[in-house]
């Protein structure tokens, strides 16, 4: 393969990320994403398949999930049909599947879980009262993930 080959699958594959990145809660679809960056949906999956370790349409759905379990987390006031909505699905159903699908745990439970672990981490419990501690975000590292920086943004 040239380099010159190379070097522009790369960007197209950078270009990609950065739109599921910034757009993820829009429908997107590998057509749409391929039209942005004057491609073909063809040419964003070899992209994809050459320097990606996971394909257009994991990636964007990784994406959705993490914002997901950061907003279930971190925002208890939202329902979960709105956080749904918030990330991209259309179906609530299809998210409560993917989600316990991607974390083991469905939606609801997560954010409870959160919400206990804030609890014990506020008040030291279940480390001999040392008292408080850190609060952590269940899901922070796939969101710290899902914010890798892309080489170049799109407009």
């Amino acid at each position: 393969m040239r380099t010159s080959t190379l070097g522009e699958r790369r960007r197209l594959y950078l270009l990609s990320r950065a739109i599921v990145a910034r757009h993820y809660r829009r429908p997107l679809t590998l057509g749409v994403v391929a039209r942005a960056l004057a491609s073909s949906p063809r040419q964003v999956q070899r992209a994809y398949a050459q320097f990606g370790q996971t394909t257009f349409h994991e990636d964007l759905l990784a994406r959705r999930l993490a914002a997901a379990a950061e907003l279930l987390a971190s925002q208890p006031a939202l329902a979960v049909g709105d956080v749904t909505r918030l990330v991209g699905f259309r179906s609530a159903p299809h998210f409560a599947a993917a989600f316990r699908r991607r974390y083991g745990l469905a939606p609801a439970l997560f954010r409870e879980r959160a919400r206990r672990h804030r609890g014990a981490a506020r008040t030291g419990a279940g480390r001999g009262g040392a008292g408080p501690q850190t609060p952590t975000r269940a899901g922070s590292a796939a969101v710290t993930r899902a914010r890798e920086p892309v080489a170049q943004t799109v407009r």
